[in-house]
């Protein structure tokens, strides 16, 4: 009698395998964006860094992050705005961009603000310019009516028209105090931690960029440059500016008033000082890296 033959074993190797494969994959990414997360972290707080302190509450960015702040707020005092408006142009630019100029983003968009040239925000080139894409959102926010008493939610929907506008609230204690900060309203309470300068400062552009951005002018004399505010609250918005812009533009030392800031990479560069000679608190004094 034949001897009877027994089914084949079904072939589960491929599953088995994949399955095996899939896991690791996964647990490679976690590893990999973990170590990316804690280096970019490690990085952050021992190397270059830049903080706003203001209402309690320190906000720290790199520099580059902490440059694009700067410029936001500052334009923003420039045209006479609220430090709401600052409050509003930092949590925005944090959930788009996460305060860096990309030249990329969902379908169109591109700069600070993710705007989208096929909306009629300009042309990707203008908008991948900081003050241009900045002067461009806060024309649209001041359109909004009650855009002072709006929630930071609704004033989202309406000028970036989100399709997550909720988000817009995690940012906005970060943005209130970077605002505050750079804005004036909280004396000494924006720092940068910084390497050595790479080069020699521009003065020209130092001050082409002082009136742009600021709206003050500024009186070159070698390497330092000096500047007379209306008062000591635009006093410190200017120099928290120039700090903020330090690492681009090669500045080692901002006095405002009887407080100095100077360039180091140590916890000094963390506060600001007495100066040895001090000035009016209206004004301000910057001096570039003489190369």
């Amino acid at each position: 009698m034949p001897r009877a033959e027994h089914p084949p074993l079904p072939d589960d190797s491929g599953p088995r395998w994949s399955g095996v494969v899939a896991l690791v994959c996964v647990l490679a990414l976690v590893v990999g964006v973990g170590a990316w997360y804690a280096r970019d972290r490690i990085g952050l707080f021992l190397g270059e860094q830049c903080s706003a302190t203001a209402l309690g509450e320190t906000v720290t960015f790199a520099p580059d992050q902490m440059h694009h702040a700067s410029t936001i707020v500052l334009l923003g005092v420039k045209r006479g705005l609220p430090a709401r408006a600052g409050t509003i142009g930092i949590a925005t630019a944090i959930q788009e961009s996460k305060l860096r100029n990309l030249s990329y983003g969902d379908r169109d968009s591109v700069g600070l603000f993710q705007q989208r040239p096929s909306q009629g925000w300009g042309t990707a080139e203008q908008l991948q310019e900081p003050v241009y894409a900045t002067n461009a959102f806060y024309d649209a926010l001041i359109k909004v009516d009650g855009w002072q008493q709006m929630v930071i939610t609704e004033i989202a929907q309406e000028v970036q028209r989100s399709g997550y506008p909720e988000a817009y609230a995690d940012h906005e204690h970060e943005g209130r105090a970077i605002a505050s900060a750079l804005s004036g309203h909280s004396p000494e309470g924006f720092v940068c931690r910084l390497d050595g300068p790479t080069a020699a400062g521009r003065p020209d552009r130092f001050v082409a960029a002082l009136d742009e951005e600021t709206g003050h002018s500024g009186t070159a004399d070698g390497q330092t440059i000096s500047i007379t505010a209306a008062d000591s609250r635009h006093a410190w918005a200017v120099g928290s500016w120039s700090v903020g812009q330090a690492k681009a533009r090669n500045v080692v030392r901002v006095q405002v008033g009887n407080r100095e800031w100077v360039r180091g990479s140590g916890d000094d560069a963390m506060q600001w000082r007495d100066a040895d000679e001090p000035i009016e608190d209206t004004r301000v004094v910057v001096t570039l890296h003489d190369g």
